[in-house]
């Protein structure tokens, strides 16, 4: 089984590496990952600084895409749910 997983990433590197990989879809997925990073760190500073007033946000894959792709209203939106819906 593992000879079989080996063969076919080989042989798919191997099929890029001729090919070529496709530099709209690596510059969008690298676009994508980050604005998820971002999101990330503004719902890290969100906590710390939440903290103080009792406000705590989960950093997991859901929230950061949430605030990566809206950013602020992202983050007064999730605090709007947790503090009126949760």
């Amino acid at each position: 089984m593992n000879g079989w997983v080996i063969f076919a990433l080989v042989t798919l590197i191997a099929v890029l590496l001729i090919k070529g990989v496709p530099v709209k879809l690596v510059r969008s997925a690298g676009q994508g990952m980050i604005k998820i990073t971002i999101g990330v760190l503004f719902l890290f500073f969100f906590n710390l600084f939440g903290a103080s007033f009792g406000l705590h946000l989960p950093i997991n894959v859901f929230t950061a895409i949430i605030v990566g792709l809206l950013g602020i209203p992202g983050i007064a939106s999730l605090t709007a749910i947790h503090l009126f819906v949760l």
